[in-house]
């Protein structure tokens, strides 16, 4: 009789399934918790909309579910299906914000929206994000034994970028636009191009770019200045950033407790989109702020291994877009809601409300869950 086989056993099914665990959970937790606070932060204004507490909350919820179910379909489909279709994201990028310029609706004096009924929207902005990084990560894997060139690499590259942040800022759209240029950005810099090129081309082009384009519009202008001094204008410009700063003030160490934010009751306009954090900040204290972006660390954290162990650039450039493009908008976001930078408009990911942005968010870390089961089959 042969020897008869020892069965070994694992020592944690858990962190040996090739789905990234760590990353579903952290994200479930996050979406979770923006859920809560969607819930708490709209209620006021839903219930003198619509009458009824719950409005954005079930939009938001049944938008939350769907995602949910497409990230874990999206994670089954293998992410280098892409690459064969870098140069259509490109292409689908410049049409969608062409359509938005002549079929979308004006809010605010901005065409951001197309409608596709009275009451569901999107913004192609937010799938124009996950677009591009598909696209520099098709084109940057491509030409990298160039990006080391001046003008084959960096120049080349942010050529092809400009006709997409030229339409973005049509709308306008600077939040989008701060967003896709810094995720583009690091991925090239990730791919190869060298740090002093950027360096130099920021310092002698960019920023009196970022200069020229805040004194062209006075909106823009405002902003910095109501930045440089809020109380200067408390009752107009300055209203937001004031009872932003208001609502974290009085949260204190451990907060009023879920649901007893005053700020929420139409002092702070919009509570449940840009400004969520700070409802956050007022109900769960310096506690509840710190464990978010403990979370949120966890999440790039994540984002950045995956990245290192995927098993070419193609898939290594995706994961570093995507773990970027939601790094950029969380440090903005807190930034604006903390007055540590002037207003821009930018909405905390899985926290802050609209139903289509979070959809498309899951559906990016659907892909961000995808390179992680493929690099750990290796």
């Amino acid at each position: 009789m042969g020897k008869k086989t020892k069965k070994t056993k694992r020592f944690s099914w858990f962190l040996n399934n090739p789905v990234d665990f760590t990353l579903v959970i952290v994200v479930i937790i996050l979406l979770s918790l923006g859920l809560i606070m969607v819930l708490s932060a709209s209620s006021p204004k839903s219930l003198s909309e619509y009458g009824t507490s719950y409005q954005f909350f079930i939009k938001q919820l049944i938008f939350a579910v769907l995602g949910v179910i497409a990230m874990m379909m999206i994670s089954k489909i293998d992410y280098r299906f892409y690459q064969k279709f870098y140069k259509v994201a490109w292409i689908l990028s410049a049409l969608l914000l062409v359509a938005v310029m002549l079929v979308g609706k004006e809010v605010n004096n901005a065409k951001r929206w197309i409608y596709i009924t009275k009451t569901l929207s999107f913004q192609p902005s937010e799938i124009v994000k996950i677009l591009m990084i598909i696209f520099y990560a098709g084109i940057l894997t491509k030409n990298k034994d160039d990006l080391g060139n001046f003008w084959s690499g960096l120049v080349k590259h942010i050529c092809m970028l400009a006709p997409i942040i030229v339409l973005l800022m049509l709308q306008p759209h600077f939040s989008a636009s701060i967003v896709i240029i810094g995720t583009s950005c690091i991925m090239m810099i990730m791919a190869g191009c060298k740090m002093w090129q950027f360096l130099a081309s920021g310092l002698s082009v960019g920023i009196p770019l970022i200069v020229v384009l805040v004194k062209s519009a006075a909106y823009r202008l405002e902003r910095v200045t109501t930045f440089l001094d809020p109380w200067s204008n408390p009752t107009d410009e300055g209203w937001q950033v004031i009872q932003s700063l208001y609502a974290i003030g009085s949260g204190g160490l451990f907060g009023s407790g879920l649901g007893e934010s005053k700020q929420k009751y139409l002092y702070l306009p919009e509570p449940h989109n840009d400004f969520i954090f700070s409802v956050l900040a007022e109900e769960l204290g310096f506690i509840g702020c710190a464990i978010v972006i403990i979370l949120f660390a966890i999440f790039i954290w994540r984002g950045i291994l995956i990245a290192m162990k995927a098993p070419e650039m193609f898939g290594s450039l995706i994961a570093i877009g995507i773990t970027s493009l939601i790094g950029i908008q969380v440090v903005i976001n807190i930034a604006v809601v903390t007055s540590s930078m002037p207003a821009t408009g930018m909405p905390l990911p899985f926290f802050s409300y609209g139903g289509t942005a979070l959809f498309i968010l899951l559906c990016e870390v659907g892909i961000l869950l995808n390179i992680s089961r493929t690099s750990n089959k290796i």
